[in-house]
């Protein structure tokens, strides 16, 4: 193993502390368990505040570069072969850094699991290291490897310690979120599958490593070929429309620290697969398959903010929401512009805070009220004022106000589009209007107006969840008061794409 290990203990950590949970019997220590799970995640937490600090932006370009030779000298492998190979770049540091956040926040809500909770976080930590290794990973075959990781733990946590949506007229079962979730994924993960081989084939070094394979040059035959398969492919898990079906119900079905993580940052995996890889090997077949990318990222913006309108659950609410939201993504990764590019990865982190905020939130009054539909609740603010506080920021947030993390993003990606593609950059403000629509709605809905009785036996939210719920309001208000860290690092590393012109 040859580098600087950081970032390999950044991964591993996690998965680490899921092995000595192993080790200690649940149902006599499950208190043992959940300090295990804090004492993990701290340190992971603060590992990845400070891999984002020490990014040296001015020398730009990958740092804490780690290297183990794996595999090689076998028939189709060349000297190089497969290598765990680790690095990250400015536009990983601030993915690292949300996914620190998320994983200590969303600890520390889990506090309250009772049921069979050393499985629960066993899982929910593999789930994390996988997400860790996407963002660093330098060599493809680890990177798909990664990317499983984090996905396939998503089934056994929302069917067993998900929860059921009740309709009326029929149930919605956590078993059929988690399998629709697994089927949606899988399918997108066998076309990210095919190009990688493929691309592996073409460039004919023996190697997976991305940055040897991004010094080939393809034909554009080839890229216009296989560059939708990585766009269509990723593009399922960043809730690309028409294949977003399985997000809100993943959502909904999920228990409320994998809900943060599900749409906080495994969605961001998607998008940052069509950024690392598609348009960084095939930046001919990006530019040839932008305009396709802007008209499925606008009509997932539009759909999502118009479905989250209708919706009167919660997390349904949210879960749309975070459609739509990750439509603006796709829009900014669809300008191919430098503006544009930064307003998308700005966006991941923005939108992973804050909707890791609104599903903590949700999550610590339904464990009480046993209820997500907001007809039913009036007047929150009077008797859970800092609750209603930081679901109000995160709402905020979401619409874009000026000052907080929502804002930051959506102008850098409005801006780039109206480079490009002015009638969808009027679109997207068309969608970001609707946001606004259905953001002030639920509020007046739900938190202000007369208090409802029914309610009155309704506590403030514990210590766990102050904890974790402020992580995510002080990361929203720090990006959007003060931007500049996050665009120094992500900058100067979306300047080096091949897209770039």
């Amino acid at each position: 193993m040859d580098g600087n290990p950081i970032l390999f203990i950044v991964v591993v950590l996690p998965t680490l502390a899921g092995l000595i949970m192993m080790a200690v019997p649940s149902p006599r220590y499950k208190e043992y368990i959940r300090w295990i799970a804090t004492a993990a995640a701290l340190p992971v937490c603060v590992l990845s505040l400070i891999l984002f600090i020490m990014y040296d932006y001015e020398k730009s370009g990958y740092q804490f570069d780690m290297r183990w030779h794996w595999l090689s000298n076998v028939a189709f492998l060349g000297e190089n072969g497969i290598t765990l190979h680790l690095a990250m770049d400015g536009i990983g540091a601030p993915l690292v850094l949300l996914t620190g956040i998320v994983l200590l926040a969303g600890t520390l809500i889990s506090w309250k699991i009772d049921y069979r909770n050393k499985d629960f976080f066993i899982m929910y930590f593999l789930m994390v290291s996988g997400v860790f290794g996407v963002f660093v990973a330098q060599d493809l075959f680890f990177f798909f490897f990664f990317y499983e990781v984090a996905v396939i733990p998503m089934y056994p946590l929302i069917a067993i310690w998900g929860a059921s949506t009740d309709f009326g007229t029929f149930t919605r079962t956590k078993e059929y979120g988690a399998m629709k979730l697994m089927l949606f994924l899988v399918a997108g993960s066998v076309l990210v599958f095919i190009a990688i081989f493929a691309t592996f084939v073409e460039a004919g070094l023996g190697t997976f490593d991305l940055q040897a394979l991004e010094q080939v040059t393809y034909s554009e035959d080839f890229q216009r070929v296989f560059f939708p398969m990585y766009m269509l492919g990723f593009g399922v898990l960043a809730g690309m429309w028409p294949f977003h079906t399985w997000s809100p119900d993943g959502h909904v079905a999920a228990p409320t620290a994998v809900s943060m993580v599900h749409a906080g940052v495994l969605m961001k995996l998607g998008a940052f697969g069509i950024l690392r890889v598609g348009m960084t090997l095939m930046p001919e077949g990006a530019e040839f398959w932008a305009p396709a990318l802007m008209v499925l990222g606008t009509t997932g913006a539009l759909y999502g903010a118009f479905s989250a309108m209708a919706q009167r659950d919660f997390k349904y609410m949210i879960g749309y929401s975070s459609v739509s939201h990750m439509g603006y993504v796709l829009m900014g990764l669809a300008t191919l512009n430098n503006v544009g590019i930064n307003g998308a990865v700005l966006q991941m982190f923005a939108h992973g805070v804050m909707t890791a905020l609104m599903f903590s939130m949700v999550g610590a009054i339904y464990d009480q009220a046993h209820l997500r539909d907001m007809r039913l609740f009036e007047g929150l603010f009077q008797k859970m004022p800092r609750f209603a506080a930081f679901f109000t920021i995160a709402g905020l947030s979401s619409l874009g106000l000026p000052g907080l993390a929502g804002f930051v993003a959506e102008f850098h990606i409005f801006v780039g589009t109206f480079r490009t593609y002015p009638l969808f950059g009027a679109l997207g403000i068309a969608a970001a209007a609707v946001t606004a629509a259905y953001i002030l709605r639920m509020l007046a809905m739900a938190f202000f107006g007369p208090f409802n009785t029914r309610w009155s036996d309704l506590k403030e939210m514990n210590t766990f969840e102050m904890v974790g719920g402020g992580m995510l309001v002080a990361a929203i208000l720090v990006m959007g008061m003060w931007p500049d860290p996050f665009l120094d690092r992500i900058a100067p590393s979306v300047l080096n794409l091949p897209v770039i012109s």
